[in-house]
């Protein structure tokens, strides 16, 4: 039976913000437009707006559709929309891998090994099945003001002028898909190399494991004790969606 959330469950939003000022949507994508359609200023009696934009908006998931050609992939959850929602619920771990963050200017992203993992659980204790692995770059720092949003995706894609987020291996993902973990998130603009992402997310989806991309918030909440959901919207034949994420426990009780 559902258990209400109340005054000792503490709940911490995970999902970017849509704004057309902030850098939400890959660059070489469809900008994120938001207008209104309706307004009181215009003389009308309610206000509304329509947006526009890419599925790999904020923070979203990919599908095997993003990187899997249809006839490599018959399995039910191919498009966003069929994706299961309970593979997108489980408890968290929060892998740390601000330590990995690069001083270059040349867009490279570094690779987190297999060996960042089995440091932590020495720590935290073994991943299980139906966990949600997460990665903590901390990468959504450069969301906080305006003055730091080149660095967040466009620098790092396109400029080539400042450095690329932490990613995990293909040797990495092996080793936690092992452990039967199919759900992976990450505070960054992708899971994939900013330099170059093709490879892991065709290794990773062709076998119909999850991304959730787009995170932000990692740094408040706990390596361990937290349950994750991701709810995406339902778009039919979707290669992704953007959705909701949270992360929340029972606290004082």
């Amino acid at each position: 039976m559902f258990k209400k959330p109340n005054d000792s469950t503490q709940i911490v939003d995970l999902s970017m913000t849509f704004a057309m000022d902030s850098p939400v949507y890959w660059p070489t994508h469809h900008a994120f437009e938001q207008k209104s359609w309706r307004s009181f200023s215009a003389g009308d009696g309610y206000q509304t707006n329509y947006f526009i934009m890419d599925e790999h908006t904020g923070t979203h998931c990919d599908a095997p559709a993003h990187f899997i050609r249809p006839e490599d992939n018959k399995g039910p959850s191919y498009y966003g929309d069929t994706i299961p929602l309970l593979s997108m619920m489980g408890p968290l771990a929060i892998i740390d891998v601000t330590s990995l963050r690069p001083q270059g200017d040349d867009g490279t992203s570094p690779e987190i090994p297999p060996q960042f993992i089995q440091v932590w659980e020495e720590k935290h204790g073994d991943i299980k099945k139906g966990t949600i692995v997460a990665f903590r770059t901390d990468w959504d720092l450069f969301l906080d003001s305006p003055e730091m949003y080149d660095k967040y995706v466009l620098g790092p894609v396109v400029l080539k002028n400042s450095p690329g987020w932490p990613v995990p291996s293909i040797e990495t993902i092996s080793y936690l898909y092992g452990k039967n973990i199919k759900c992976f998130a990450i505070d960054a603009p992708s899971m994939g190399a900013s330099n170059g992402g093709e490879a892991l997310h065709q290794f990773s989806l062709g076998k119909n494991l999850v991304f959730i991309e787009g995170l932000i918030n990692l740094s408040l909440v706990d390596p361990r004790g937290y349950d994750f959901i991701f709810l995406p919207l339902k778009l039919a034949n979707s290669t992704g969606c953007p959705g909701r994420a949270i992360a929340m426990k029972e606290v004082g009780v």
